[in-house]
């Protein structure tokens, strides 16, 4: 196994692009879409250029750091985890302090594309590089910690209303909520695949919480983020047909993947959380399509 000192740079730029998961773009996925479906809401439609490269660039940014700080608190326990030992910190490929400099740098990057957008934007990002920061050290304190990543991933949501000048309504905070739990429901099936070792370890998670009804909750999740989502779709008139058609083929999906984890296996469980990729991109769909027959 490689160590710092026996590595070339061509390796440490490859270790880079493992630590911001690069090559993992589910995550990237997962806060794109939610950060599109309120782009496009509180546009009305496409919105400008500029504003939607400085909003999906700042998404991209913002994730990969995530997962820097993310490694950086996790470098000592990442090595016992079958799923997580092979990442570039657990492998000594780079250092605690490089994985620091490369969320600070990523940071930088996504504050460039704040110029580009209005002023709220900036006091916006600024309690969303918070939650970034803060939600990796959760683990050890609460068994919430997808609650903070709930509140993170979902950050994009209000910070779209203020890129393209509207308040923090109903709408906003609706969607927001609904998001925040969409994530917590496909973050406890993501945890219940480390459910074993993070019992070992001494890692909290809601999968842990939870226990025996982790399916249920994860269900009653799911129902409750169609209905807020459903609810916002509403007040904007955006519900009738086409919001409310992506939302029953994402209940339909939701159920799907029901039957796939209800026994718990480890790798249905990654395989659902890997599928709510496609939940994003449904519900994205149909806003589309009734903003474009709304206008």
């Amino acid at each position: 196994m490689a160590t710092l000192q026996q590595t070339t740079w061509r390796d440490r730029l490859e270790a880079y692009y493992y630590l911001c998961r690069f090559d993992k773009p589910i995550g990237t996925e997962l806060v794109f879409w939610p950060t599109m479906w309120a782009l496009w809401i509180a546009a009305g439609g496409i919105p400008d250029t500029v504003t939607l490269i400085a909003m999906v660039l700042g998404t991209i940014f913002m994730r990969a750091a995530g997962c820097a700080i993310n490694d950086f608190a996790d470098r000592k326990v990442d090595a016992h985890v079958e799923r997580t030992k092979n990442r570039p910190l657990a492998t000594g490929v780079i250092s605690a302090t490089e994985a620091v400099w490369v969320f600070v740098a990523l940071v930088a990057a996504s504050a460039c594309t704040l110029f580009f957008l209005p002023i709220a934007t900036f006091y916006c990002a600024l309690a969303g590089l918070v939650l970034a920061f803060i939600y990796p050290f959760m683990k050890r304190y609460t068994h919430l910690p997808q609650v903070v990543l709930g509140m993170a991933f979902s950050w994009g949501i209000p910070m779209s209303f203020t890129a393209m000048g509207k308040p923090l309504d109903w709408t906003c905070w609706l969607l927001y909520f609904g998001n925040l739990a969409w994530t917590v429901a496909y973050d406890t099936q993501y945890a219940i695949t480390d459910r074993e070792y993070d019992l070992k370890i001494g890692v909290k998670s809601t999968a842990i919480l939870f226990g025996k009804y982790d399916i249920q909750i994860i269900s009653l999740l799911q129902a409750t983020a169609v209905i807020l989502i459903g609810a916002s779709l509403y007040l904007e008139n955006l519900l009738f047909p086409y919001g409310l058609i992506a939302l029953l083929v994402v209940v339909v999906d939701f159920i799907y993947q029901w039957t796939k984890t209800n026994d718990r296996d480890p790798q249905r469980c990654f395989w659902a959380f890997r599928h709510n990729r496609w939940v994003g991109l449904i519900i994205f769909v149909g806003i589309f399509v009734a903003l474009y027959f709304k206008n």
